[in-house]
C-alpha cells in the first residue's frame, strides 16, 4: 500500500524550484537533501524517482529543488505530482495513541453500546486538528468526527474498531 507524503502545488521562480504541500509528520526525514522520492503524476500509475538537491521552508510549505528539474517548464510539468512511500517501509509507531492515516481507514466505527455508526473512509487534517471522515452505515452520508480522546476514547487496530462517544447532535441527520 502506498502513502502520500507530499504533493507538488506549483513551480516557484524560474530555476525549477517546486512548492510542495507536506502530508507527513516527518518532513525533515522525507524531504532532506539526498533523499530519493518516488513521484507519481495525476491520472497515471507510473512512478519515477527524484533526488532532493535542496529544501527550505516557506509559508508552511516546502520549496524543493530536485535533480534534473532545472527550469520553470520542467517544474510546471510536475504540478499535482504525489510523492509516495510504501507503508511497509514505515516504522511502527512507538506511541500507542498515534496512528498512521492508512491504519484508521477502513475501521468500523461503533458507539459504546455496540451500535454501528459506519466506516472510516479518510483522515482529514485541518488547522483545528484531525477529523475522521466516516461513511454512515445507514444512509452513506459523511459524518466528520473530531479525532480527540474525549470523542474517540478507543481505537483498536487488532479488532478493526473505533469506538466513539459523540456529543449531542454530532450524528444527527440534517
Amino acid at each position: 500500500m502506498e502513502l502520500v507524503v507530499g504533493r507538488v502545488a506549483k513551480s516557484h521562480g524560474v530555476r525549477g524550484e517546486l512548492v510542495v504541500e507536506v502530508r507527513t509528520d516527518e518532513p525533515e526525514a522525507r524531504f532532506s537533501p539526498g533523499t530519493v522520492l518516488r513521484g507519481r503524476l495525476p491520472r497515471t500509475q507510473q512512478t519515477r524517482e527524484y533526488t532532493v538537491e535542496s529544501v527550505r521552508e516557506h509559508s508552511g510549505r516546502l520549496l524543493l529543488f530536485l535533480s534534473g528539474i532545472t527550469d520553470r517548464t520542467a517544474a510546471d510539468a510536475l504540478r499535482g505530482m504525489l510523492f509516495l512511500i510504501d507503508t511497509a517501509d514505515l516504522p511502527p509507531s512507538e506511541d500507542p495513541d498515534e496512528f498512521y492515516d492508512h491504519e484508521l481507514e477502513g475501521l468500523t466505527v461503533r458507539l459504546g453500546d455496540g451500535t454501528e455508526v459506519g466506516t472510516v473512509t479518510e483522515v482529514l487534517h485541518s488547522a483545528a486538528g484531525e477529523l475522521l471522515s466516516v461513511r454512515a452505515a445507514d444512509d452513506g452520508r459523511e459524518i466528520l468526527v473530531p479525532f480527540v480522546t474525549a470523542i474517540v476514547p478507543t481505537v483498536s487496530l487488532a479488532e478493526g474498531l473505533v469506538v466513539i462517544d459523540p456529543p449531542e447532535g454530532l450524528l444527527d441527520k440534517e
